[in-house]
């Protein structure tokens, strides 16, 4: 690719290698360490993205498949009975929310205490 310099450094491009990195990196790393993993800043990355729009594509590809394999397993965990992975994506994906809960107990003389609870969201 033919981009024109400006004078100074030359303008950081990315191979078509490069770029099908860059998917790979994108389920595991931020933009900033992408960005470092290539050696430049993420001021330099963002300019790349803006000369090449495939460099953005295929980070944004990385990043989405990576989730839709995990939300994929956390959903069949869920289904599959684990309630820890069914109430995080009740929570995450439905709005859900834990309340405070009130217990009653008695002690042996009859006095009543009541015990307030609530789980942090």
């Amino acid at each position: 690719m033919g981009f024109p310099t400006t004078g100074g450094r030359p303008v950081k491009v990315l191979t078509e290698k490069d770029v099908i990195k860059l998917e790979a990196l994108a389920c595991v790393l931020t933009k900033s360490q992408v960005a470092d993993y290539f050696g430049m800043t993420e001021k330099t990355l963002r300019a790349v993205e803006e000369r090449q729009p495939e460099v953005n594509t295929a980070y944004s590809k990385g990043k989405a498949t990576a989730i839709a394999g995990v939300a994929t397993s956390l959903y069949e965990q869920a289904k599959s009975g684990n309630i820890q992975a069914a109430k995080f994506y009740l929570k995450t994906q439905a709005g859900w929310r834990e309340h405070e809960t009130t217990a009653f107990t008695a002690s042996p003389d009859n006095v009543i205490q009541i015990i307030r609870a609530s789980k942090p969201d």
